[in-house]
């Protein structure tokens, strides 16, 4: 008992200097791996995959890329020193690329490496469809929510051996590593993930704005992604992410918040569409 007594003790101890502050929320997050051993890793895997891809350059779309990319960017530094969070930014190095994919996607790497697919431009529709999209990846990187999903996934695997470890009963064991695989997934690792997802939809909306690009429009962007998708996907509580109407029905909710909040930056009225 003493030594196991010893052992939570030492956990605990870990998970409370292991942590870091999102400065989105001002909550501490887990961060088993720092930004700089994460970093440049991400770096690496991206200048990998855009060597391994497609990437478009040159054309009217990869340049509207980067120009709404380095736009949010500049809000979303612009935000982090009006709220005490001078130098954030200094690790990041932002890189905007468009690939021809016929993939409706867009992703982020931790540090500020993004990537568009072609194939979700003609959903965005206009470009600020694509700052809505946008606005949601560089708030994923500002959160470090891929840190967060690394520290998380090494408890589910610890809590995992100890478990092991703890129970001598094979048939015990077994049926404890089914029910633990499905139950840290659905009870844990599924609505972690969910949540990042929503605070990168709302946060995104604040930067759009920031960046002079309206956040009402984020909203109509999920409604063609639902249009898009046919209604098909899991149900919400086995995703990833929050469900089509669930994302839609946020996004209107904070939308006022977002043009308030970008207000205090002088913002007063929005870019046109600006259809591509």
């Amino acid at each position: 008992m003493k030594y196991k007594n010893t052992i939570v003790a030492l956990g605990t101890l870990a998970l409370f200097l292991s942590c870091a502050t999102n400065p989105l929320t001002g909550k501490k997050t887990m961060a088993f791996v720092s930004n700089s051993q994460i970093f440049p890793s991400a770096f690496a895997q991206y200048d990998k995959f855009l060597s391994e891809n497609n990437v478009v350059s040159g054309t009217s779309d990869s340049e509207m890329i980067k120009r709404v990319g380095q736009r949010i960017a500049v809000a979303a530094e612009r935000w982090l020193n009006a709220n005490g969070h001078q130098g954030y930014l200094k690790d990041y190095k932002w890189e905007y690329n468009l690939v021809n994919d016929n993939t409706v996607n867009a992703w982020c790497m931790p540090g500020g490496k993004i990537v568009f697919y072609t194939g979700i431009l003609p959903i965005a529709q206009n470009e600020t469809g694509v700052a809505a999209i946008m606005g949601h990846e560089v708030a994923h990187a500002l959160a470090n929510h891929g840190q967060q999903r690394m520290s998380a996934a090494y408890i589910q695997q610890g809590l995992a051996v100890a478990g092991n470890f703890a129970i001598k009963d094979e048939k015990t064991r077994n049926i404890f590593n089914q029910s633990y695989g499905i139950g840290s997934n659905v009870l844990g690792m599924l609505p972690f993930s969910r949540s990042h997802e929503s605070q990168s939809d709302e946060f995104g909306l604040t930067l759009m704005a920031i960046a002079g690009y309206n956040p009402d429009e984020a909203a109509e962007l999920w409604k063609r992604m639902k249009a898009n998708s046919g209604g098909q996907g899991p149900p919400e509580f086995l995703s990833t992410h929050p469900s089509n109407d669930t994302r839609i029905s946020n996004l209107q909710s904070w939308a006022p918040k977002s043009k308030a909040e970008a207000k205090k930056f002088g913002v007063t009225s929005f870019r046109p569409l600006g259809e591509f």
